[in-house]
């Protein structure tokens, strides 16, 4: 009987909760629906597309591949949600199926819509004689050369299938076999090192511009890699690897070694998916099932061409069709360092806090610079996570190593898809005469921040910068995060003291304002949670607003069930995963949670808490994973300027007063648009405007800090002053 208990009360408790698999997929499908509507230019709209696929690549080759492997296992238990690992798998291989089914009927329409815009992909059979012509001498003179068909026989064993490369599998009879003879098979890889899309000349007609797939155009002549065979059929298919590859860091000698070889592993990763053209050859198939041992449900049909991903650089290539893209946005240079050559003079005097992408980047580049060329400065510290090419911040750090600076750079080896870019940057970073860490053992480091020291008279002064961001320039365009400039004396000695934790043996007593994970980042949330809490059961104002791209970590969801119970108003803006399920009668009735998608990737974390009408806001690198808590060097760090923090709480109350690109959580699970009687308000151009009036506004006078109850009406919604 006590049995059964437990198994009624475990299934009732995960019923409060949201699958982490799941809710990304949910996510995913938000991003799709972006692609699906019609007021998104439409270009954008296939920027989207882009993104689904490159986003499901990511979860198939890592969150399905765990699933798989704890099957192979044996692994039986039930998660928090109430599901076995073949339990989620099944559940999640089915939402993935309709998830690609929806992809390619959006992929249809959107097709037509460029049609009729005059941006057409044809086939091969469609172009004019003099444009076939043109093609076979494209094909023969550039693509020919890089192309190696790969046999399969006794002599010639099945070859390794990159993760993620699109190959053809072709079926060829020789004329001299006897009927009924089984035809051969042979591969062939489509060069991922040439355009995937290719434009058509067209003298004809100056408003039509035509293009054909890389793929089609090989298939098209396909014969000129078989003279003495005839190929019957020739189909496309994309295999997905796992790519979520253990890394041995207790026995490595060497991190850099050790992460290379799993990269060079990652090759040989457990088959996971296998996409294929419909109509794909039954011979094909059954042979790539059997070499590659994969489960049939694994197996996905697309209707179109497999990986819709070269969708991106195809819309970023079209030129001269403004109308069909996001009108043009130039991101602002914050009106603080406008007038002045001397970055360090104006922090003397105040912080800095930035808003990309609507203040530019170019800020954060500057800062690195001028650290770098001036002669008082005696050491620059800085985390890399993920970095664009051709990164200006990497020449300035150069720079500075070579002028004789002390400069450290940690860098991240382990960023999942940027470790083989990231080794780059470490090398070259050494070569300069940087002191580079490779992050530590069992820990990423995630934390955003820059340290640097610069002689001042007769002492030396310390500068700062910390994000809720990467310091990528290309990044940084399209998400949306805060930084902070400042050189308070004790935030520099947090920042100080953590880098000394990440390089060397340092373990820091206290700290002063800084909150850092895994030590102690969760207990201060967990605590901020409790003390409003405190403050609702006591009558005194009480409420939580909470940015972030995912909260799965069940012990902060908890609190904030618990928060909730106790009459603490609670808003969350969570881009993607979410376990919580708000709106639960007797256990989430006062919590809200909304995603937004729209031209900018969310991105920044914000954390607001009432503090009985003594707000304080809090900026961090961290989402509410148990990863970021557990597994990650992170750190928050509280935003202490007046003007600032009014600032922060106008934009947080923006953000939840959207009703254009918001969708609401509903208690089931689902998320539906924000939709209601308010003014129309779309968060991001709004924002936009916000940063625009900050800059010609300020220097403005405030008496103080604006309690966010001052901005509630008496009915509850929110204003924006």
């Amino acid at each position: 009987m006590y049995c059964l208990e437990k198994k009624h009360k475990e299934e009732a408790c995960s019923l409060n909760y949201i699958n982490r698999e799941i809710s990304w997929l949910q996510f995913n499908r938000r991003v799709l629906e972006e692609a699906q509507d019609e007021s998104t230019p439409l270009l954008e709209r296939t920027k989207f597309l882009s993104i689904v696929s490159t986003n499901l690549d990511e979860f198939v080759s890592v969150r399905v591949a765990g699933l798989m492997d704890k099957i192979r296992a044996g692994n039986t238990e039930i998660d928090f949600t109430g599901f076995t690992p073949q339990q989620l798998q099944d559940k999640v291989i089915i939402m993935i199926e309709q998830l690609v089914a929806d992809q390619y009927a959006t992929y249809a329409r959107i097709i037509q819509l460029l049609n009729e815009e005059g941006l057409i992909f044809t086939a091969y059979g469609e172009l004019t004689p003099a444009q076939r012509r043109e093609m076979e001498t494209y094909y023969l003179e550039k693509v020919f050369p890089v192309l190696t068909p790969l046999a399969i026989d006794k002599s010639r064993p099945f070859p390794l299938i990159r993760s993620k490369s699109v190959y053809l599998a072709v079926a060829l009879k020789s004329p001299s076999d006897a009927a009924g003879k089984e035809a051969y098979i042979a591969l062939v890889e489509i060069p991922s090192n040439l355009p995937r899309y290719i434009e058509v000349p067209s003298r004809l007609d100056q408003e039509r511009r035509q293009f054909i797939l890389l793929e089609d155009l090989i298939k098209q002549h396909i014969h000129t890699l078989f003279t003495t065979y005839t190929p019957l059929t020739f189909h496309t298919f994309r295999l997905t690897r796992n790519a979520d590859l253990d890394l041995n860091e207790e026995e490595a000698e060497d991190i850099l070694d050790e992460v290379e070889k799993v990269l060079r592993a990652r090759k040989w990763g457990t088959p996971v998916r296998l996409e294929i053209e419909n109509g794909f050859d039954p011979f094909a198939l059954e042979l790539l099932e059997k070499e590659l041992e994969l489960e049939s449900q694994f197996l996905i049909t697309n209707e179109g061409p497999i990986d819709l991903s070269y969708f991106m650089s195809f819309a970023n290539s079209i030129e001269g069709y403004e109308h069909l893209k996001y009108s043009k946005f130039d991101p602002l240079y914050p009106w603080e360092f406008i007038k002045t050559d001397d970055i360090f003079s104006v922090l003397r005097g105040k912080d800095v806090l930035l808003f990309h992408p609507y203040e530019s980047f170019d800020t954060v580049n500057d800062f690195v610079q001028h650290a770098a060329a001036d002669p008082s400065v005696m050491a620059i510290k800085m985390t890399l996570y993920r970095v664009n090419g051709n990164s200006q911040i990497i020449r300035s750090l150069n720079r500075a190593a070579e002028a004789g600076k002390q400069v450290t750079v940690v860098v991240e080896l382990k960023a999942r898809f940027d470790e083989a870019k990231n080794i780059e940057w470490a090398k070259e970073l050494e070569k300069s005469g940087c002191h580079v860490v490779y992050g530590l053992s069992g820990l990423k480091i995630h934390a955003k921040m820059i340290l640097v020291v610069r002689k001042e008279a007769d002492s030396l002064r310390r500068y700062i910068h910390v994000a809720t961001g990467n310091y990528n320039e290309v990044s940084a365009q399209v998400f949306t995060d805060i930084g902070l400039f400042s050189s308070h004396p004790e935030i520099g000695e947090d920042v100080s003291n953590l880098f000394n934790k990440i390089t060397g043996f340092s373990a820091p007593n206290q700290w002063h304002y800084l909150s850092v994970a895994p030590v102690h980042l969760k207990q201060r949330l967990l605590g901020y949670i409790q003390r409003e809490v405190e403050n609702a059961l006591r009558g005194r104002p009480a409420r939580i607003i909470a940015k972030m791209n995912s909260l799965s970590n069940k012990q902060l969801v908890d609190e904030l069930y618990a928060a909730s119970q106790a009459g603490v108003r609670i808003d969350l803006i969570v881009r993607g995963i979410c376990c919580l399920r708000p709106g639960i009668p007797g256990l989430s009735d006062n919590i809200t949670v909304r995603s937004i998608v729209g031209r900018f990737l969310e991105h920044s974390r914000i954390f607001y808490f009432e503090n009985a009408g003594i707000p304080q806001v809090w900026l961090s690198s961290a989402d509410w994973m148990t990863r970021n808590m557990d597994k990650r060097i992170e750190l928050m760090c509280p935003v202490l300027n007046e003007e600032h923090q009014s600032f922060v709480i106008q934009y947080l109350l923006l953000l939840l007063s959207d009703n254009i690109k918001a969708r609401q959580l509903l208690s089931n699970g689902q998320y539906v648009m924000a939709h209601n009687e308010q003014p129309p308000c779309h968060s991001q151009s709004e924002a936009k405007n916000l940063i625009v009036r900050k800059n010609n506004s300020f220097p403005v006078q405030n008496d103080g800090i604006i309690p966010l109850v001052a901005l509630v009406n008496t009915n509850g919604s929110d204003l924006i002053q």
